[in-house]
C-alpha cells in the first residue's frame, strides 16, 4: 500500500512536471513572432540557410537552426555555432533551439525539421514549432525504411508538418495537388516556387554548385518579409553553405586533371540522378567519368536504389567506398554491371582511397562521389578540398 503511495505521488509530480515545461515552451513560442518550419526530402539545410541569409540582409532578427551534415545555429549576425550532441540526435533539441531563440528575442526562427518518423515529424510542428510560416522543398524516394515504403507514403509523411491556418512554400512539382489538398484542410495557402524564377545570372554569385529550386523558394519566403530579390541575393551568395552541398574540387597530380563533385549529400536516386546528368553534360567527349558510391551498413535500402540507379549512368568506372562493400558488389554483377568497370575500396584510410582514386583516373577524369556523408565519404571529400586550396594557394603565391 504505501509503494502505491509513492508510486501515485511519483507520477503526479511527473506529470504537473511536464505540463509545466508544456507551458514554459508554448509561451516561449509566444515570444518568436516568426517561426518558419523548413522540411522535406532534399535541400532542407540549403534552404533553411538561404532563407537566413536573405532575411539577415533585410535586416530582420532571426536566429537559423540547420540540422544538415553538422548541426549548427546561424545567429542574426551570421555567426556560427556547433551543437554538440552527447547522443544520436533527439527532436527534443528542437525546444532547446525555441527557448534560445526566446531569449534572445529574435523576431524570426528558421528551423529545418529534424523528424523522420511520421508521427514524430507531426509532433515537431503541431506541438514544438507550431510555425507561423511552413516550407516544403520536394518530395523524393529516400528513408522509405521509415516514411516508406511508397513514394506516397512519404509525401503523406512530410506534410505532417503543414501548419494551421497560415502560408506553405514549397518548389515540389509533382505533388502540388496533394500538398495543396492537405494545406486546404489546415486553412493554410500555397505558394508554388519554379526553378525559372531564378536566372543563369542569379545563380553566378555562388561558390557552390546550387540549384535554382532551393534559391527561388527561399527568395519567395524573404519576399514575404519584404526583402526584395537583388538584396536577398547579395547575402545569399556569400553566406557559409552546409557542408553537404554539392562542390566542386579540382586536383592536378602526377599529369592528371580530376575534377571532384562532392555529391554525398544527394543519397536518394532521383537527386543522384539529376547531379549525375547535370555533371557529365559539361564534360568533354574525352573525359573518363568516375561515379563513386559510399555506403553505410545501416543504409542497406539507399544502397539497394542507388545501385539501381548507377546502372543506368554511362560512366568508365564505378568506384565502392565505405561499409559492406562485398555486399554493394555483389548486388551491382548480379545487375551486370561489368568486373573490369568495377573497383572496391571500402573502408581504406582516406589517404589510402585518395591515392587509389588517383591511380585510377585518367589524363582528364571528373568523379561523382554520391551515397553517404558517413563511413569516410566526408573526409575523403576534405582530402580533395584541400589537395584543391593548397594547389590554389601555391598558383597564387
Amino acid at each position: 500500500m504505501q509503494s502505491l503511495t509513492i508510486i501515485t505521488l511519483i507520477t503526479i509530480v511527473l506529470v504537473l512536471y511536464l505540463l509545466l515545461e508544456y507551458l514554459r515552451h508554448q509561451k516561449a513560442l509566444a515570444t518568436i513572432p516568426h517561426r518558419i518550419h523548413v522540411n522535406g526530402t532534399r535541400g532542407k539545410s540549403s534552404v533553411t540557410r538561404l532563407i537566413g541569409a536573405g532575411l539577415r540582409a533585410g535586416g530582420i532578427p532571426s536566429i537559423t537552426k540547420v540540422t544538415g551534415t553538422y548541426p549548427r545555429m546561424i545567429l542574426p549576425d551570421g555567426s556560427e555555432v556547433s551543437i554538440h550532441r552527447k547522443e544520436k540526435a533527439n527532436i527534443l533539441e528542437q525546444l532547446n533551439i525555441v527557448k534560445y531563440c526566446s531569449t534572445h528575442k529574435a523576431e524570426v526562427l528558421i528551423i529545418e525539421c529534424m523528424a523522420l518518423q511520421p508521427e514524430y515529424q507531426r509532433i515537431t510542428e503541431k506541438q514544438m514549432i507550431k510555425a507561423t510560416m511552413g516550407v516544403i522543398t520536394n518530395i523524393r524516394m529516400d528513408h522509405l525504411d521509415v516514411m516508406g515504403p511508397t513514394l506516397d507514403d512519404v509525401a503523406v509523411a512530410i506534410c505532417n508538418t503543414i501548419p494551421k491556418n497560415t502560408k506553405l512554400f514549397t518548389a515540389e512539382d509533382r505533388y502540388t495537388n496533394y500538398i495543396k489538398g492537405v494545406a486546404s484542410k489546415n486553412n493554410c495557402t500555397v505558394n508554388v516556387s519554379r526553378p525559372a524564377q531564378v536566372s543563369d545570372h542569379d545563380m553566378e554569385g555562388f561558390s557552390y554548385l546550387e540549384h535554382k529550386e532551393n534559391v527561388a523558394l527561399a527568395l519567395n519566403v524573404c519576399a514575404e518579409f519584404g526583402v526584395s530579390k537583388d538584396r536577398a541575393l547579395s547575402e545569399m551568395h556569400v553566406c557559409l553553405p552546409d557542408e553537404g552541398v554539392l562542390r566542386k574540387f579540382s586536383v592536378e597530380q602526377d599529369g592528371k586533371r580530376i575534377h571532384f563533385f562532392n555529391a554525398l549529400a544527394a543519397n536518394d536516386p532521383e537527386s543522384s540522378l539529376i547531379i549525375w546528368n547535370s555533371v557529365i553534360d559539361k564534360c568533354g567527349p574525352d573525359e573518363f567519368k568516375i561515379a563513386v558510391l559510399n555506403n553505410r551498413k545501416d543504409r542497406q535500402d539507399r544502397a539497394v536504389r542507388l545501385v539501381e540507379m548507377v546502372s543506368k549512368l554511362e560512366f568508365d568506372l564505378l568506384v565502392l567506398i565505405g561499409e559492406a562493400v562485398e555486399m554493394v558488389e555483389s548486388m551491382c554483377r548480379s545487375i551486370s554491371i561489368p568486373k573490369d568497370k568495377l573497383l572496391s575500396i571500402g573502408l581504406k584510410p582516406t589517404d589510402e582511397q585518395f591515392r587509389m582514386l588517383m591511380n585510377a583516373s585518367a589524363k582528364s577524369t571528373t568523379i561523382v562521389a554520391f551515397g553517404n556523408m558517413g563511413a569516410g565519404g566526408a573526409e575523403l571529400s576534405k582530402m580533395f578540398e584541400n589537395q584543391h586550396n593548397h594547389q590554389l594557394k601555391g598558383l597564387r603565391g
